[in-house]
């Protein structure tokens, strides 16, 4: 999947808002499922969003309502709008592509294409 580049992430006061991208390197790949997961200090990485290149999306129930995941397929680039931050929000956020979807349609990330992650730190 080529090389992923994350930007976007920061520092805001609780009820603010961030809007992360990711951009995958080749350009002219397909890719059917992006997501966005992260990890708060000491906790393990958890799935944020996720989003098939047919629309369909997919939310981790903490941020339903708050944020909304979308992607530009002909970038091979997601974006994840992050609005009503909550100091609960704060990690480092990571996407990930390629991976696959059950039937319920929760994300299972690839093994190994991630991105290098950006810092989003909410402050109370």
């Amino acid at each position: 999947q080529g090389r992923l580049v994350e930007s976007g992430g920061g520092s805001v006061q609780a009820g603010g808002s961030l809007r992360l991208s990711c951009a995958a390197s080749e350009r002219d790949m397909r890719i059917e499922v992006m997501g966005w997961f992260r990890q708060a200090p000491g906790k393990q990485r958890e799935l944020v969003a996720s989003a098939t290149s047919g629309g369909t999306t997919n939310y981790a129930d903490s941020v339903k309502g708050r944020f909304a995941v979308s992607r530009d397929n002909a970038k091979n680039t997601v974006y994840l709008q992050m609005n009503s931050l909550k100091p609960e929000d704060t990690g480092v956020y990571y996407c990930n592509v390629g991976g696959n979807t059950d039937y319920k349609g929760r994300y299972y990330p690839h093994l190994t294409n991630w991105g290098q992650g950006t810092q989003v730190t909410v402050s109370s």
